[in-house]
């Protein structure tokens, strides 16, 4: 299960990180503002986005209500020291599915996710991407051009969607770094290029070599 965490308390937010990890093996990114909880939500999938309302750029609710008017259709936990009846109400009206109230057990977190992850939600905005003429599926992990089908690994998945989402447009090894693998992650800028590496060759049989192109000294971008 993919999880975004928004949280600006460094120490909780780590501790969530890690129980997320070590007790349910959870992929988790975490990010400490509300506009980077935005601009995760909607350049990648994930299961359970679990946002503190309160953020050193406003708060969870704007940036709930701002998602929802975006389009975002996953689900949203919230969570809040904040326990009286008309602050819930405003936290579910401005698209939240659920709450938890500070302080909580872990235990009683992992409930309330495994609960939201098995809710029916409406169908992910651009479920299926095009670009060119290959189709790339957010929920198989896989990606087609004509009759052929090619299957990736999450790394390699998450790397290709957000290339595609940002076509045209070069990213650079650090926020590509940042996004994928999470800034906190114990990892080089050089695993990017070699998921890069692997990339390109299983896409190969679509004959599509240039499709991913470096930009030396910089990144990488897909040609829209």
């Amino acid at each position: 299960m993919n999880i975004l965490l928004a949280e600006d308390d460094s120490r909780l937010g780590e501790l969530i990180v890690h129980m997320l990890k070590k007790k349910a093996n959870y992929q988790v990114d975490w990010v400490m503002t509300g506009n980077d909880a935005c601009d995760y939500a909607l350049a990648s999938h994930y299961d359970v986005l679990i946002m503190d309302w309160m953020m050193p750029d406003g708060n969870g609710v704007d940036a709930c209500r701002k998602l929802r008017k975006s389009g975002y259709s996953g689900a949203v936990l919230m969570l809040t020291a904040k326990d009286a009846l008309e602050d819930r109400i405003e936290g579910l009206d401005a698209g939240a599915d659920d709450y938890l109230i500070k302080p909580f057990e872990i235990a009683e977190l992992l409930a309330r996710i495994r609960a939201l992850s098995r809710r029916n939600y409406a169908p992910i905005t651009e479920e299926v991407v095009h670009f060119q003429d290959i189709k790339l599926f957010r929920t198989g992990f896989s990606v087609q051009k004509g009759v052929v089908t090619i299957q990736l690994t999450p790394r390699e998945f998450q790397l290709l969607d957000l290339l595609a989402h940002n076509k045209g447009q070069v990213l650079t090894r650090e926020v590509i770094l940042d996004r994928i693998w999470g800034y906190d992650a114990d990892v080089s800028a050089k695993i990017v290029d070699a998921t890069i590496k692997l990339l390109r060759k299983k896409l190969e049989p679509f004959g599509s070599e240039e499709l991913i192109q470096s930009i030396r000294g910089v990144g990488y971008k897909l040609e829209g």
